[in-house]
């Protein structure tokens, strides 16, 4: 006999489709009701009808949707996958390099198993962790995985359930962690049946339904979110979870659904005797997020922090658009701000959202490692207009500074896939849904979107098309091409000082120091013993340490040094070593 449940707290019957039979289910507290049915094992499709509805709907919690999100779920054993990671011991965020990844345009077959065979390049590159966008159940065959709706199933688009299984465990194999994107802010627009259960819903954002996470019946959703997080860690094995825009959870309550996410984990880390990790994406710039909950925090192991990319973005490429008006006004004084305190906007004006935002970060207690940073990551290349990467937008002596700066920061670094050669491909937006109609709103919502944010100009691909999701794909050939092997070479290196040498990797922000010469294009940054020379001008420039050079420790172009003077090339780094 297998028992099949499922909550819906307002209805008055509800009933099981099993393999084609119809069964009644009892009700039992909270809102549950329940159903003892003799089937046909693992693989049996089932399906409920609510109340009068003769629509059979796919179970909220299916953890297989091979028909996809319409149609039947069907039973899955997440006991039957054979595992071999029973020595892997995880990684911690802190001294840790991500690599944001894509299945579906990682490869070009867009398969977790594809996927497999880049693992060792991960693992040459100097990869601890990489972290996937969404692979939630979603209705079409291709999409960038938010506008999921099964959020319990995994996408069939990159192989199902087990496909995912046979990633992670391939990735433990070869040292490295995952991390898994999930999304609890929204459900797509297609097939996000679960307001025909009952009260999953309360309003909308941009974006679509949002949760109901403080009103009547909310106890059962936010165990729905809860219980959605520790499935991946638990069950799949995986070592953290990114989750996606914090900001819009609406939740009123004194204990906020982040906390007690955060402290539900530690239970469970204690449980499986490995770190997880728990990043936010948060644009709310308040540092509770990444404050231990015994600080009177959330207690999230860290946050996206956008600040830190917007400063680099406009510092490297010159662009003052929308949200980058601030950071280009601030310049490298703005950068060497975000370098040594995570926040631009600290309880100061932006003049963006046109009012004050954020608060100040106490770096005293607040290491830099909880603030995950990048050049580049999904949303600001694919929410660019046509989705063209810092490659088509700056030198390669550029994009190396950039790179410099990064690893030799403070905060955990993460990469793009296909940044560390300098791919040419673009990553733009994309999804097709079956429905003509939907198709038709992303096409001019997208539209509408990138013209409020200064690209009214610009011809935007069409997100239904097929060639802009294979426009997409990373074209694996060009690492083998100039100038991109040589930029692989230095992603390479630079990963792998920031390993050996401890001042790269030391975490403390008040530890940090910058100088910035705004003319001349140039910053210095103090780390330890080690400075990182950067020169973001086209001109030679003679730079005084004040202490003598002993050793260069790697520089992108012909670097000289004499006593204390370092002289640096245009658009060039260098990192140096300081007499002691």
């Amino acid at each position: 006999m297998a028992e099949y449940a499922v909550w819906a707290p307002e209805k008055d019957t509800v009933r099981v489709v099993v393999d084609g039979d119809t069964y009644p289910m009892r009700r039992a507290a909270g809102g549950w009701w329940h159903a003892d049915v003799q089937d046909n094992g693992p693989g049996s499709a089932y399906a409920f009808l609510v109340g009068d509805d003769p629509t059979p709907l796919p179970d909220p919690r299916s953890l297989w949707q091979p028909g996809g999100v319409h149609a039947a779920s069907r039973r899955y054993d997440q006991a039957a996958f054979w595992w071999t990671d029973q020595a892997w011991t995880g990684r911690t965020l802190a001294g840790s390099v991500l690599y944001e990844c894509h299945i579906g345009t990682f490869t070009d077959e867009g398969t977790f198993d594809s996927a497999i065979e880049k693992l060792d390049h991960l693992v040459a590159l100097g990869i601890d962790m990489v972290e996937l966008l969404p692979l939630n159940a979603v209705d079409g065959p291709r999409n960038w995985g938010y506008d999921g709706v099964g959020w319990y199933a995994v996408t069939e688009n990159y192989g199902g359930p087990d496909g995912f299984k046979r990633f992670v465990d391939a990735a433990h194999a070869r040292g490295l962690g995952v991390i898994l994107d999930v999304v609890y802010n929204h459900l797509g627009p297609s097939g996000a049946y679960l307001d025909r259960f009952g009260p999953y819903f309360a309003g909308s954002n941009i974006w679509g339904p949002s949760l109901n996470l403080d009103g009547p019946w909310s106890d059962e959703v936010r165990r729905f979110a809860i219980d959605n997080a520790l499935m991946w860690l638990r069950d799949f094995h995986v070592d953290g979870l990114r989750i996606d825009a914090v900001h819009a959870l609406r939740d009123t309550r004194a204990v906020h659904v982040l906390e007690q996410l955060a402290t539900e984990v530690t239970a469970l880390e204690a449980h499986v005797g490995r770190p997880l990790s728990l990043i936010a994406e948060s644009d709310l710039n308040d540092p509770r997020m990444i404050t231990s909950r015994d600080g009177g925090g959330y207690g999230m192991t860290g946050q996206w922090a956008d600040d830190i990319h917007h400063s680099l973005h406009t510092v490297l490429t010159g662009e003052s658009q929308g949200y980058y008006s601030d950071f280009a006004e601030a310049d490298l004084a703005g950068l060497a701000h975000v370098l040594t305190r995570g926040f631009l906007h600290e309880g100061t004006w932006s003049s963006f959202r046109k009012r004050t935002h954020g608060a100040p970060v106490d770096t005293v207690r607040i290491p830099g490692h909880r603030f995950v940073t990048y050049l580049q990551n999904h949303d600001q290349i694919g929410n660019r207009a046509t989705g063209d990467r810092l490659t088509q937008v700056v030198s390669p002596g550029i994009l190396a500074c950039g790179a410099a700066i990064l690893f030799t920061s403070p905060f955990t670094p993460m990469l793009f896939m296909g940044e560390e050669w300098g791919a040419r491909t673009p990553w733009q937006f994309f999804s097709y849904f079956p429905d003509p109609g939907l198709r038709e709103a992303v096409r001019t919502g997208r539209t509408s979107e990138f013209a409020d944010h200064g690209w009214g100009d610009v011809e935007v691909p069409d997100p239904n098309a097929e060639s802009t999701f294979l426009d997409s794909k990373l074209d694996w050939t060009e690492q083998e091409q100039e100038p991109h092997s040589t930029l692989l070479a230095m992603y390479k290196e630079l990963i792998a000082l920031r390993k050996a040498w401890p001042e790269l990797s030391d975490p403390w922000l008040d530890e940090v120091a910058v100088d910035v010469h705004p003319e001349a294009r140039t910053l210095v940054i103090h780390r330890g013993r080690l400075r990182v020379l950067v020169n973001l001008g086209s001109e030679e420039v003679a730079l005084d340490l004040a202490a003598t050079v002993t050793r260069i420790l790697l520089a992108s172009e012909p670097t000289s040094s004499e006593g204390a003077e370092i002289t640096l090339p245009g658009e060039s780094f260098a990192i140096a070593v300081l007499e002691e």
